[in-house]
């Protein structure tokens, strides 16, 4: 479904700050749609994203319709889930075809014949906005992006299947570092030769690739290109959520608190989730909102995690003993 970022490193798409000019009933049902998702409720899922575009006159965000075609597609419902895309493909111009040929909650719709002539529209839009970059840097960046994700898009069903600890998830996770560390050879040497390239020269799948393989990196690696990724972000190459994602990684890794609230911990006991140290719980969302991120508690719910900041205060202490 969407792209998150968690200490596991599973990387999904953040829901954008401008989606607050929405109705909202807009809102309140996208957020039901996340949560019956999250508990595997598809089909009501995918009604209650119907529920939002309703409410705005049956207009909808591109990413909440790509996430209600996989809500749609999980429930089996390939219509509902072909019209979704369809719209963003041929309306919107949507263009990521890494990810949606990756995108495991869509393999029910493989075996269509509707899927080929919708991912035909999708690389089609690709071209067309790539027509000015370099090719092949932009070709080279792409099959990275596919060998990032598409192993970490397998992890969910993996724990679903064996458990958390079990050998099938170590040897799992044994591949994902062993890609991890051939993707990093590969971007360095890009990085070392170009600097951060931009949108404009990688296209956006290129140049968000360069910043996940780095935040899949080791520490030192890490904060190694966090003063290139600034420069970046100042010069228009790269973007300030991202950024922000870095920095939160990094403080963390130092023994600092992170700043955005991006990273989430799990406790080992009881599985929940938590949202890892954070520095001044009372103004988060502001300096969110800074970096282009929506709010917290929305981001949160994706692990089931109800945002309490007062709460959080209490529990800061203890967490940071974790």
């Amino acid at each position: 479904m969407k792209f998150l970022l968690i200490l596991v490193t599973v990387f999904i798409l953040v829901r954008p700050v401008f989606s607050q000019g929405l109705p909202q009933a807009y809102t309140k049902n996208v957020h039901m749609a996340d949560s019956l998702y999250n508990a595997g409720d598809y089909l009501n899922s995918g009604k209650a994203y119907s529920k939002a575009f309703e409410a705005n006159g049956w207009k909808g965000m591109s990413n909440d319709r790509y996430n209600a075609a996989c809500a749609w597609a999980l429930a089996g419902v390939a219509d509902s889930a072909f019209f979704q895309l369809n719209r963003i493909a041929q309306r919107a111009n949507y263009t990521n075809y890494g990810h949606i040929t990756t995108d495991p909650d869509l393999k029910s719709l493989y075996n269509d014949t509707r899927w080929k002539p919708l991912l035909e529209i999708i690389l089609q839009n690709k071209e067309k906005a790539e027509v000015n970059l370099n090719k092949p840097l932009a070709a080279k960046l792409d099959s990275i992006y596919v060998e990032d994700q598409q192993y970490r898009q397998q992890i969910g069903e993996i724990e679903k299947k064996y458990g958390w600890e079990s050998k099938e998830m170590k040897a799992h996770w044994k591949i994902i570092q062993e890609k991890d560390s051939i993707n990093l050879i590969k971007v360095s040497s890009i990085l070392g030769q170009y600097g951060w390239l931009g949108a404009d020269v990688v296209g956006e799948q290129g140049n968000t690739t360069l910043f996940l393989v780095i935040q899949h990196a080791d520490q030192l690696t890490q904060e190694k290109y966090l003063p290139m990724m600034r420069d970046a972000v100042k010069n228009g190459k790269a973007k300030g959520s991202s950024l922000a994602l870095l920095e939160d990684r990094v403080a963390l890794r130092q023994g600092k608190r992170q700043i955005y609230g991006s990273q989430i911990g799990r406790d080992e006991t009881t599985n929940l989730y938590f949202v890892s140290p954070l520095e001044d719980p009372d103004n988060v969302d502001k300096r969110r909102a800074e970096v282009g991120l929506g709010p917290l508690a929305d981001y949160v719910s994706n692990w089931n995690i109800k945002w309490d900041v007062e709460q959080y205060k209490k529990d800061l202490p203890a967490l940071e003993k974790k």
